[in-house]
């Protein structure tokens, strides 16, 4: 269990600012992170690492000279916001791009799309990869369905060398490509781990068996089997790693490969020397030449009783990323760089960027769109315990915690945005930014997509009505459907979203009022969520179990759904009132 805190949703908080009071020589904290606190190479490309909290050394312990120049961290095993990400990413950026650099899951795929994009707008040439060194998590058939989990190391370090000696961006994310594709890694877990303040573990597995192949969050891995010994541990790890060589490898015998033994929190360091002892034999028993192979901790799960093995297959070109010196709080290699501390930043967490100007039509629509906001927010926290519950069948459970979260702060947000006298797009694209700060995870990342693309289809000039308003709900499943990958079927949100928009735009050709339409699109929406019940889910943490959700709805799409009928209700009132944002 997690023994240390104070509150535990300050936890994630509280231990960035310890890390970096405790490493200021070699980093330091910005809006969503850190970055390095000295000097990089002017022109150079930075590499911005990220994901959520509870996994240290990833993602803070690997920014320094040689690796990352800055991590965006979300909360505890939540993704950061793009909000986050951009923000380290503009603090880290040298003049010669940025490279997102992240694990393949479901809400840091978002996020960091997001971002990327953002930047781009900016004028900062950015790219990102998502590392799937995870052979466990999918068949070779789709290794871009994999997670990413030990690999990152591999990843980042290559990234980070070829930055470093000035290769451009396109250059830098071929060194990163290289890396992820000829990296392994398979793993194996004994017990599960506790948050701070959690009464239960996030997962557990029988008393003396292990899982092989679970993820650092509890994901479903191959089988459970009797806890043998170290020797037979090595030769499943190995054996299966083998079995997915990459394809760019000519032969096995003779190769060289770089190998990582991580520890995911409980396991000591002692027991972890045991079984490399193991390991380093069978691998030399295969004809295979180990290089300058890592033993420790580097991505962990708190307390988390478990590891894994990773192999990398070098060639001349990843050996000499690899091997390149790098000094970071928790991996260092080679000699230490001469470097020049940055001066004192001006960063600061209450910058408050000026708002767009606002008609005056715009500003009275802001107002009652921030009540709208009020009423979903109390929906969604009324129905938070059942949302989670849903959630749980086949994913992690987090459904409403996260939801009430995003809605929560959305809510505090749209209303401070009234007060700087925000027009209805901006309130909607304040909220959609808070939202996505605090949810984190995938749920944050598409509320953040659809109240922002939302806002920008509203601007700040015009009263909307019933035409704009459907458009804005189109452009708003465009968009989740193209950064989240989701297609109507998958069984999540975008099976409401979709056909809810398509009965919007029915009502609106029909002439149909503001209000009314949306009030009869919400059937829609309705029916829709309850028939994702009789679907199974493709992508996100619930395919690995996807029969066991045969039944159950997608959370996802019952608390859109919810949200549907919440401004529904909103719109009628107005309606009733007179209220101009409902006509």
């Amino acid at each position: 269990m997690t023994w240390l805190f104070n509150h535990p949703s300050d936890f994630a908080k509280e231990m960035v600012s310890g890390f970096v009071s405790a490493n200021a020589a070699i980093v330091r904290q910005v809006p969503g992170g850190v970055v390095r606190s000295t000097c990089s190479k002017p022109g150079t490309v930075a590499v911005v690492v990220g994901g959520g909290s509870g996994h240290y050394p990833a993602f803070a312990g690997l920014v320094g000279q040689g690796l990352a120049h800055g991590a965006a961290m979300g909360n505890l095993f939540a993704s950061p916001s793009a909000q986050q990400i951009c923000s380290v990413a503009r603090a880290a950026n040298n003049g010669g791009g940025v490279l997102l650099a992240f694990g393949n899951y479901a809400g840091d795929v978002l996020h960091f799309g997001l971002a990327r994009e953002r930047l781009i707008a900016e004028g900062i040439p950015c790219e990102v990869i998502a590392i799937t060194d995870d052979i466990s998590s999918a068949v070779a058939d789709e290794e871009e369905k994999r997670r990413g989990v030990a690999g990152d190391l591999v990843v980042f370090k290559a990234a980070a060398a070829a930055a470093e000696r000035g290769d451009s961006l396109e250059q830098v994310l071929a060194a990163a490509r290289l890396a992820n594709q000829r990296t392994r890694t398979i793993g194996v877990a004994f017990s599960g781990c506790k948050l701070p303040g959690a009464g239960q573990p996030l997962f557990t597995i029988p008393e003396g068996q292990m899982a092989f192949g679970m993820g650092i969050h509890g994901e479903p891995g191959i089988s459970e089997m009797p806890i043998g010994t170290a020797s037979e541990l090595s030769h499943h790890l190995v054996e299966h790693l083998l079995r997915d060589v990459p394809s760019s490898v000519p032969q096995v015998k003779g190769a060289r490969v770089g190998a990582i033994l991580n520890g995911l929190g409980s396991v000591k360091y002692e027991e972890l020397f045991v079984l490399w002892h193991s390991v380093a034999e069978d691998l030399a028993q295969r004809g295979i030449e180990v290089v300058d192979p890592q033993v420790g901790e580097f991505v962990t799960s708190f307390d988390m009783a478990g590891l894994s093995l990773t192999l990398f297959w070098l060639n001349d070109e990843l050996e000499g990323l690899w091997q390149a010196p790098v000094y970071s709080s928790a991996f260092r290699k080679g000699s230490r760089f001469n470097e020049e501390p940055l001066p004192a930043g001006q960063e600061s967490e209450n910058q408050v960027a000026p708002l767009p100007k606002a008609s005056a039509e715009s500003r009275q629509c802001a107002v009652r769109i921030a009540g709208m906001v009020d009423a979903l927010a109390e929906t969604v926290i009324e129905n938070a315990e059942e949302l989670g519950r849903i959630d749980a069948v086949a994913g992690d459970g987090d459904h409403g915690i996260g939801m009430e979260r995003g809605v929560r702060a959305a809510r505090e947000q749209a209303r401070q945005a009234l007060e700087r006298g925000a027009g209805a797009g901006s309130v909607l694209q304040q909220a959609a930014d808070a939202w996505a700060d605090k949810a984190g995870g995938t749920s944050g990342a598409i509320w953040g997509v659809i109240l922002n693309t939302i806002g920008i289809t509203l601007g700040n000039e015009r009263q909307p009505d019933t035409l704009v308003v459907a458009q804005a709900i189109t452009r708003a499943c465009d968009g989740v459907m193209h950064f989240g990958k989701a297609k109507p079927g998958d069984k999540t949100l975008v099976d409401v979203l979709l056909p809810f928009s398509e009965a919007l735009n029915q009502q609106a050709s029909r002439g149909q009022p503001l209000a009314e339409a949306w009030w009869n699109a919400a059937d829609v929406a309705e029916r829709s969520a309850r028939e994702t019940a009789d679907m199974v889910p493709k992508i996100g943490r619930a395919r690995p179990l996807a029969e066991r959700s045969k039944g159950t709805p997608d959370a996802g799409a019952v608390s859109l759904a919810q949200i549907i009928r919440a401004v529904g209700r909103c719109m009628n009132r107005e309606s009733e009132t007179g209220g101009m944002a409902c006509h």
